[in-house]
């Protein structure tokens, strides 16, 4: 398999949570005037694809600078299951997976396709896009997993406003990746992924290149 690209582009055009920041690219430096082009940029360290370390909901969880390397390199379970708005992944939807597949292996990174993140420019993306439903983050917990992604904005139901599963998998020392794109490009089940967050010193998450090998 070639490497597949998973990620958002960040440019100033990228729809961002309710209450975030929109992405801002500041000119800075100019190549006429100072010999050089330079930019800053001013954005939420949850913009676009990016990954949730454990200290974003729980303040004993280790932060973004802490994860191990070991941990954003992994052996990754694909479970594409086509979701509707506020349509839940459900424990049902995983237990099928295995039944077909074998059972998951602790320390497994498990992503979900959903076929969600084709709507990231209407306007209920946000707001009712599919989730994991509680019940299924206990089962992924009692499997001891590395790393939980999705296909759209949260791993939580967008109707859930008390960020239930983030609550139990971040207790639990799960990553969670989020705003995945072009699952729809990688035709196995079981591939290699790589998850590469800025080293951000206390840092809760940060935007990320998440690539399929």
């Amino acid at each position: 398999m070639n490497p597949i690209d998973l990620t958002l582009e960040i440019s100033e055009k990228l729809p961002t949570f309710p209450g975030s920041p929109k992405p801002q690219f500041i000119p800075w430096s100019k190549l006429k005037t100072d010999g050089y082009n330079l930019e800053l940029l001013f954005l939420s360290t949850h913009s676009g694809t990016h990954l949730d370390a454990p200290y974003h909901f729980d303040k004993n969880g280790i932060k973004i600078h802490q994860i191990p390397v070991k941990r954003l390199v992994s052996s990754a379970i694909l479970i594409k299951r086509k979701k509707k708005a506020n349509q839940a992944i459900t424990k049902n939807d995983i237990q099928s997976f295995e039944k077909k597949y074998g059972k998951i292996l602790e320390n497994s990174t498990i992503i979900f396709a959903t076929g969600w993140s084709k709507l990231l420019q209407k306007k209920d993306y946000f707001k009712k896009n599919p989730g994991l439903s509680t019940s299924a983050a206990k089962y992924l917990v009692s499997k001891r997993i590395n790393l939980v992604g999705i296909d759209s904005p949260s791993i939580d139901l967008g109707t859930n406003s008390k960020f239930e599963v983030h609550q139990i998998l971040s207790k639990n020392n799960i990553l969670i990746l989020e705003n995945l794109t072009n699952l729809n490009r990688i035709t196995r089940v079981f591939f290699r992924l790589v998850v590469l967050p800025l080293k951000l010193h206390g840092a809760t998450g940060s935007s990320v290149r998440a690539v399929a090998i």
